[in-house]
């Protein structure tokens, strides 16, 4: 019978905090997991020092279970590969290549390893190797994206493995939540939503931006290879208009060229990339951590014998 994410995971609620590069650290992550979710360091493309550092942060944060996860183009992505077993990490969220190479030693070390996916070709080669459930994420996502959507991608997904599914991409709530669970989704991983916590460590003005957006106020920029949902704003209309016109690789990379950045740290509106979702219209006012897992829970526990969620 196939385990419920909870139960393989070992925490309150079925819901996995998105891993957001250089935003998913140690107080976002200890929060999402004291609040009974799985927070998730974002380890992108800092070095093995660096995720050792925040997996140490959390640990003094919380006694409850976290994740890393491993951006596998990364060029420190062996480093760390390595460190998470080390480190004792209860989980490990993969993207951006195949992990299918660590699973094996990860899985020897106790690790759960949950890789995310944008197609069902993909899923089912991650069940073959042995993952213990997938991110089935669509295209509403912020940040980099695939091609589906979410509606359409997780009941194909669930559909088509015996391992479980989790949701991601559009989920901000309980209705988003619940909407999951109905496509045949286990869990669901929201990041967007939690960009608007007291404890993301973001400058203020990439919180509001995001509390402020409409329903269309997301683009994507990026390569036809590499697409990136972003909110709009000056960067990201010079961005498409350039690109449109036919514009070289590397006048598009020098215009992008430490955009995150400028968003996280400088909260600059107009040269920042803002990573996040289709659903930022959702997301109103900035509040705890807990105070977002909370508001899920409502909908888990009205609905909980008939979905058989918790």
């Amino acid at each position: 019978m196939m385990k419920n994410i909870c139960e393989l995971l070992d925490i309150k609620y079925p819901i996995i905090q998105g891993a957001m590069a250089n935003i998913s650290k140690a107080e976002l992550v200890a929060a999402v997991s004291s609040a009974g979710g799985l927070g998730v360091i974002g380890s992108s493309n800092n070095n093995k020092e660096w995720v050792r550092n925040e997996i140490r942060k959390v640990k003094e944060l919380t006694d409850k279970p976290f994740g890393v996860n491993i951006l596998l183009l990364s060029p420190h992505a062996n480093d760390i590969a390595e460190l998470v077993i080390e480190e004792k990490v209860k989980c490990v969220t993969t993207g951006a290549g195949n992990p299918g190479p660590y699973i094996e030693k990860w899985k020897e070390a106790g690790i759960i390893v949950i890789p995310v996916v944008p197609s069902v070709a993909l899923a089912k080669r991650m069940e073959k190797a042995g993952a213990d459930a997938v991110i089935a994420e669509g295209m509403e996502a912020g940040g980099h994206i695939g091609r589906m959507t979410t509606f359409a991608l997780v009941p194909q997904v669930s559909d088509a493995l015996s391992i479980p599914v989790i949701a991601a991409g559009g989920i901000a709530d309980r209705k988003g939540a619940l909407a999951a669970f109905a496509l045949g989704a286990k869990g669901i991983q929201a990041g967007t939503v939690f960009l608007a916590t007291k404890e993301c460590p973001i400058h203020e003005n990439y919180k509001n931006i995001v509390v402020n957006a409409k329903d269309t106020d997301t683009v994507i920029t990026g390569s036809d290879q590499a697409p990136v949902r972003v909110i709009k704003n000056q960067m990201a209309v010079e961005y498409i208009r350039l690109n449109k016109e036919g514009a070289s690789f590397e006048e598009l990379e020098k215009l992008t060229l430490g955009s995150l950045s400028k968003a996280i740290y400088d909260g600059n509106l107009n040269e920042g990339s803002f990573m996040a979702g289709q659903i930022s219209g959702l997301v109103r006012e900035i509040k705890t951590v807990k105070e977002v897992i909370d508001e899920f829970v409502i909908g888990f526990t009205t609905y909980k014998e008939s979905l058989e969620i918790l």
